[in-house]
């Protein structure tokens, strides 16, 4: 069944430009905008760190050694993907899944932890998803995002939607800030870029996608990501046009679930390029400035077409207040002994 949450069709424009496919996966941010936060913003109350392994998901445990992290064939040179290069990870889990609706709802009952999106006041909603008569503002230059006042983990698409028929969807609307308080709760913490690449690969070499080499279309369907024009026509052909189940599709061969498309995934390394090119240094300055942290994996909103962010080695990076309906994130876990 095609879940449609609350689509309108519009005639979509060109996307032809190479700055328009540079930027079609540039998530908005909180300083972008006009909105005030509220006076605790930004202050988020101390939770346990104590380890209950009742608040923990299914793990993939990964032994430590040799790995790497990038690719020597870039797709999208300016984003940092490369080039490849060795790095020794210690022996870490990654759960399976990304942390669900449902746990953060227990997380949230446990602790009455609010998230940022909360104390600000507002969340950016995609646009097919704003309900008629919302009062709503745009950043500039990105028309396909909506400041919604209300939207939040709880209210994706904001005041009067919840989470019926969601609650094992992944929870979105949540900061990296978020993310962490989470993580800390489980008794985890946010994996390394170069954790989340070895586990999305299952330990291979430089595979594209967590399943292979493979290119998935519209009669392969081997993750969610967007089917159709964007931004206006999404078909839906893998069966969702927002989020999808946390279990939805086939696992990687390690056992870990939706690590392309469905919702974009916080890391615990701050975003840096490594060019020494001009740009590149621009970028860094602006990322160290702006305390950006890397997102990896690629939403419901990517498609080859504009935005071919769901390969592995692609990334992303946003300040740690920023907050989307496509972002999410899974924990990880330092081995013992």
């Amino acid at each position: 069944m095609v879940n449609t949450y609350l689509m309108k069709t519009e005639s979509a424009p060109s996307l032809s430009s190479p700055a328009m496919v540079e930027s079609c996966c540039r998530l908005p941010e909180r300083q972008e905008t006009g909105f005030i936060p509220s006076e605790d913003a930004g202050r988020p109350p101390a939770v346990s760190q104590e380890p209950v392994d009742g608040r923990r998901g299914d793990i993939a445990w990964f032994s430590g050694g040799v790995s790497s992290i990038g690719t020597d064939s870039p797709v999208i040179a300016g984003d940092g993907e490369g080039p490849r290069r060795q790095i020794r990870l210690a022996s870490f889990g990654l759960e399976k899944h990304a942390v669900s609706n449902r746990r953060f709802a227990a997380f949230v009952a446990e602790t009455g932890y609010r998230t940022e999106a909360e104390r600000f006041g507002w969340s950016f909603v995609f646009h097919l998803f704003v309900r008629d008569g919302t009062m709503t503002a745009q950043p500039v230059g990105l028309p396909w995002w909506h400041q919604v006042a209300g939207a939040c983990w709880n209210a994706p698409e904001g005041p009067g939607t919840g989470l019926d028929g969601r609650l094992d969807h992944p929870v979105v609307h949540v900061s990296a800030n978020d993310a962490r308080a989470f993580a800390d709760w489980a008794g985890g913490r946010l994996p390394s870029e170069a954790e989340w690449e070895h586990a999305a690969r299952a330990g291979r070499p430089d595979v594209r996608y967590p399943w292979g080499d493979a290119e998935p279309d519209d009669r392969t369907i081997c993750c969610n990501i967007w089917q159709g024009r964007f931004p206006h026509e999404n078909s839906a052909l893998d069966g969702y046009v927002g989020t999808a189940p946390v279990e939805a599709f086939q696992p990687n061969p390690a056992g870990l679930y939706n690590m392309s498309g469905n919702v974009w995934e916080w890391t615990a390394d701050r975003f840096h390029i490594p060019s020494p090119t001009q740009g590149a240094r621009q970028r860094n300055a602006e990322a160290r400035a702006s305390g950006d942290r890397v997102l990896k994996g690629g939403s419901y909103l990517c498609h080859i077409s504009y935005c071919y962010r769901y390969r592995i080695a692609a990334r992303i990076g946003h300040s740690a207040d920023t907050s989307t309906g496509h972002i999410g994130f899974r924990v990880a876990y330092t081995a013992l002994g």
